[in-house]
Parts: structure tokens; C-alpha cells; sequence
């Protein structure tokens, strides 16, 4: 989603009188929040980034915990690597095994995971019970 379509505007509704604004500098605007969706957004990514938090698991382990099937895992995992929020590591010793790891900049999530959680406990009443 970008953040024309987050603030409900259409960009062929813009005409030649209405000068495009920087969005990158204007604090108010959407378009980190949006941007921050894109690479952390998707169901299985915020499901598989939580469950790293608990620290290193391997890929089996985290099929277990997050109920995804090992097609979406495998795709989950390789996005987060790819955008630098997880660590692989190929452990070649018997039983080969692979191990996934958030990096600090999947660390640096947990400050939102904490107020996401608190958040849900105040507002959404499944949480509350």
C-alpha cells in the first residue's frame, strides 16, 4: 500500500495546480509508517520476527511455533535476510542444521513488539482476558 492509497487520496486526482509535496521530510506524513509496513508487514513476517525475539531457533522449530508451512517459512525467512532483519547460519556438524538469528536491525524491533502487545491488551478485548 503506498501512502497515497493509506491517506485515501488518488494520485490521477492531482492536477498541474497542485504542486507534489516532499513527503520525506514532513514528519506528519505516512509514508515511513508505510514504507516500514512494506518490509515488516505481512502476516508470517511479523509472526516469524516475534518468534525470533525469543532468540536463535532453527527452521524446524520455527515452522513448529508459528504454525507456517515450510514453503512460506522458507520464503519469510529468505525476505528477512534479503532486507537485513535475520542472520542464517548453516551449523555443517552432525545434525546439519540451519539456524535463524535477528540482526540488530530485527532487534530493533522489540520496542514496537512491546507496544503493539500493550496496545492489544487495552483496546482489543481478546487480549484483555
Amino acid at each position: 500500500m503506498s501512502s497515497q492509497e493509506l491517506a485515501g487520496s488518488d494520485p490521477a486526482e492531482t492536477t498541474d495546480a497542485e504542486p507534489e509535496t516532499d513527503t520525506s521530510s514532513n514528519p506528519a506524513s505516512a509514508c515511513p509508517v508505510v514504507d516500514s509496513l512494506e518490509q515488516i508487514g505481512s502476516r508470517w513476517r511479523l509472526v516469524v520476527l516475534h518468534e525470533l525475539l525469543n532468540g536463535e531457533s532453527r527452521f524446524n522449530e520455527l515452522k513448529r511455533e508459528t504454525d507456517a508451512n515450510a514453503r512460506t517459512l522458507s520464503r519469510v525467512l529468505d525476505d528477512l535476510q534479503e532486507t537485513g532483519f535475520v542472520d542464517r547460519r548453516l551449523e555443517e556438524e552432525s545434525p546439519v542444521a540451519t539456524y535463524y538469528s535477528l540482526t540488530d536491525k530485527g532487534e530493533s524491533l522489540a520496542p514496537v513488539f512491546e507496544e503493539i502487545d500493550e496496545w492489544a491488551h487495552e483496546w482489543l478485548a481478546e487480549c484483555s482476558g
